[in-house]
């Protein structure tokens, strides 16, 4: 049987993994992802001596579904504006690979919750299709449509091949 002390080891043990995760899913903005990475903790606390099979499994499922739901709440909401545009710099030092992946995370931002949930699961997470199924509740064909469609979204965001993606250029 699961204790308390279980779940402080998990937390401490995968928390900056699973946060990473969030950050992901929430396009970038750090502050959400560790508001969503919290509310799901808080969540899972009580069902902890509930939790069948691998908790981080369970949390990763949990928070792609919360990332979709805060995503439908905030379509709500009036959208906020920026203070001030940033000027892209002119000269490219060895921050590159920074930028390049500032890019990506906002490119992921602008996919839909579902698409960019797969993608995130499938290639930040490594999960199988299968897995990611799992976590979604949907079926391997869903996952298989929506990488394919979210890689496609991807590239032309980004303007780019796949080197940007792969982390080369």
């Amino acid at each position: 049987m699961k204790d308390t002390g279980d779940f402080e080891g998990f937390v401490s043990a995968r928390s900056p993994a699973l946060l990473r995760t969030a950050y992901l899913l929430c396009g970038g903005d750090r502050g959400a992802a560790e508001d969503l990475l919290q509310d799901v903790l808080e969540r899972m606390y009580p069902r902890w001596r509930r939790i069948r099979g691998e908790p981080e499994a369970y949390a990763r499922a949990a928070l792609a579904n919360a990332s979709a739901n805060r995503w439908r709440r905030r379509s709500r909401r009036v959208a906020e504006a920026p203070l001030h545009d940033t000027a892209a710099p002119s000269v490219r030092g060895p921050e590159e690979s920074v930028v390049d992946r500032d890019h990506v995370v906002r490119a992921l931002a602008a996919l839909p919750e579902k698409m960019r949930a797969v993608l995130v699961l499938r290639f930040f997470d490594d999960l199988s299709e299968a897995d990611t199924a799992a976590a979604m509740s949907c079926s391997p064909g869903t996952v298989k449509s929506q990488t394919s469609r979210g890689l496609a979204r991807l590239r032309e965001l980004l303007g780019t091949s796949d080197d940007v993606l792969n982390g080369s250029r």
